[in-house]
């Protein structure tokens, strides 16, 4: 029987290194993945790839069960799957810690609590958002797109680039890139016919 780890989070932004402390130590591979858990297994490479690794007898090693999949519906399926393949689950720390052959009330709880601890803290910032636009103020992510990526992103755009290839050259997402077209687009001045 082999650990393998998984070391998930949704963004680039996010910070690994406390989930690699804890399983670099103890399993005989790592795998990462920086993508939301509410994607399905064939878009998750760092899931896909500890799933073709392990064997029968195995078990898939995570810091917390929430690391499985980001909602209930998606991480059951993950743990389905597994137990289906004779692999089993190793929780570290948690409600559900310790380790799993089979679906159980204590693992399907431990995924709709951090389901519902996510969505509650969801509705809080969003709560709060609205109240500071109420107060006046803004808040949010700060923009990653100063006055120098926007120049470079338009200029691109006019020398008809495409989108991809403007957020790899300017090192953002394509969605930022439409988003800064789309805003020029909407601020140009606009010339009658006639």
């Amino acid at each position: 029987m082999a650990l393998v780890g998984l070391v998930r989070v949704s963004t680039k932004d996010q910070e690994v290194q406390r989930q690699h402390d804890e399983l670099d130590p103890i399993c005989v591979r790592v795998f990462e993945e920086k993508v939301s858990g509410k994607l399905n297994v064939d878009n998750r490479p760092g899931l896909k790839a500890a799933l073709d690794y392990l064997r029968p007898g195995d078990m898939l090693t995570v810091l917390e069960v929430d690391r499985l999949g980001r909602n209930l519906p998606e991480g059951l399926s993950v743990l389905s799957d597994l137990f289906a393949r004779g692999v089993g689950v190793k929780v570290l720390d948690g409600i559900a810690s310790g380790e799993h052959t089979e679906r159980s009330f204590v693992l399907d709880m431990a995924l709709a609590i951090a389901e519902d601890r996510r969505r509650d803290i969801a509705r809080k910032t969003k709560s709060g958002l609205e109240a500071a636009r109420k107060r006046g103020k803004v808040g949010g992510r700060p923009s990653v797109v100063d006055d120098d990526k926007r120049a470079a992103i338009i200029a691109r755009h006019v020398r008809d680039e495409s989108m991809r290839e403007i957020a790899a050259g300017v090192g953002v997402s394509v969605g930022t890139v439409w988003k800064v077209v789309d805003a020029e687009r909407s601020e140009a001045p606009t010339t009658a016919d006639g």
